[in-house]
């Protein structure tokens, strides 16, 4: 079964198309600035160059033509007839708390993740855009939702309700939800396998670092606790958001520099995290180079978010009661050697020891870091969030097709 994978961010979209039988990726790409001038579109088939070229694309539903048209190309496309994909799995962020597992999309479920907007007002109205092209341009291919934050909605309600008055919870759903679910789903299950542990009796801590980051405690294979909350704000210090602070600093900025409320928060989503303590980049690639060359606030910045990391480690730990592996996954998870050992140094009070040279090889792919006489496995898993993607989509369409 061939599954189309759309990912639709407000001007970008990622695809990836799959064949679930053998879970092979078949053709790949990038559609970006979406609605802006000079738009970027790539496309790379199984076994063929990448091609790239630029074009505009006036909406999402132009953008995903241009994708539907380079699958079926004579020349360098890899399918025959668009009959071909039996399905289209996207990737919503919000799903609230109606969403506990992926939805075949309906006018319901439209409406649902509308309800959601929001809470997620950058990337939903986005993700119905893409749902809603596919919908005109492939209207008898079935369609599934898969949200992100589903995979946290196992969380007991003493782990995502917040000190707040309960009506606000009562009234507004305003409580934890976490994000990055189908990434920490994914990467729990495959460092049970990668490790041999049974995933129905095990304590694992998913770490996904990169731009955006959080943190998962899951038990017995559920997410029990997630260090991002009503919005991907919350957690840890990250690319450009500050995470975890004194909300009474919000206010503070306020009268200070004489701004908003919304203002003061674009601060803390875009200007903050490792961007703002250095004042050089989101990127960690970038922060490595400044490091190098001396650069003190370049290497702070670095610090204060590996601190951060293994703080979360620990906490969540006291909330699995012991911990059997750590897993690290995402950009900076799978591939920033010195940022992975910073963290495990917080670690030694778990009987962690670091196996310095495997941490140092082990870039872009699965290995453990750990020595073997650690007491916790600590490993990096490269997530794949299109492969969950597309195994969810598969199921649920075919569970609609057996009724």
């Amino acid at each position: 079964m061939d599954i189309l994978v759309i990912n639709c961010g407000s001007s970008s979209l990622k695809y990836q198309l799959i064949n679930t039988n053998t879970e092979e990726v078949l053709a790949s790409g990038l559609c970006d600035r979406i609605g802006i001038a000079n738009g970027q579109f790539s496309y790379k088939p199984k076994g063929g160059d990448k091609i790239t070229k630029n074009v505009d694309m006036s909406d999402h539903e132009v953008a995903i033509k241009l994708v539907l048209e380079a699958l079926i190309d004579p020349k360098d496309g890899i399918i025959k007839s668009l009959n071909e994909i039996k399905a289209t799995g996207h990737r919503i962020v919000h799903g609230g708390e109606h969403f506990t597992h992926s939805a075949l999309v309906n006018d319901e479920v439209i409406a649902h993740i509308e309800e959601c907007s929001d809470l997620a007002p950058l990337h939903n109205p986005a993700h119905l855009l893409g749902i809603r092209a596919c919908k005109h341009l492939m209207p008898n291919t079935p369609m599934v939702a898969v949200f992100d934050t589903a995979f946290h909605q196992s969380m007991p309600p003493h782990a995502y309700i917040y000190g707040l008055p309960y009506e606000y919870y009562e009234k507004y759903k305003i409580r934890r939800y976490g994000f990055h679910g189908t990434s920490h789903s994914y990467v729990s299950k495959r460092t049970a396998k990668f490790l041999g542990i049974p995933l129905e009796n095990s304590r694992i801590i998913t770490c996904h670092l990169g731009n955006g980051s959080s943190i998962c405690a899951i038990k017995n294979g559920k997410s029990i606790d997630t260090s991002m909350g009503l919005t991907p704000l919350e957690g840890l210090v990250m690319g450009t958001r500050s995470g975890d602070l004194d909300p009474a600093i919000i206010d503070y900025i306020a009268q200070k520099e004489n701004l908003s409320t919304k203002e003061v928060l674009n601060i803390l989503n875009k200007k903050s995290g490792v961007l703002g303590i250095s004042g050089i980049s989101s990127d960690f690639r970038d922060l490595l180079a400044a490091d190098e060359e001396g650069n003190l606030k370049a290497r702070f910045a670095r610090e204060v978010f590996a601190y951060r990391v293994a703080k979360y480690i620990g906490a969540y730990t006291a909330a699995l009661v012991g911990v059997d592996a750590i897993a690290f996954c995402a950009g900076v998870g799978e591939n920033a050697k010195f940022i992975r050992g910073k963290i495990v140094s917080h670690l030694h009070f778990l009987g962690i020891n670091l196996d310095e040279s495997a941490n140092l090889e082990t870039v872009g792919k699965e290995g453990i870091i750990s020595t073997p006489d650690s007491k916790v496995k600590v490993c990096v898993i490269p997530t794949n969030e299109e492969l969950m993607i597309a195994r969810d989509t598969r199921e649920i369409v075919l569970k609609a097709q057996e009724h």
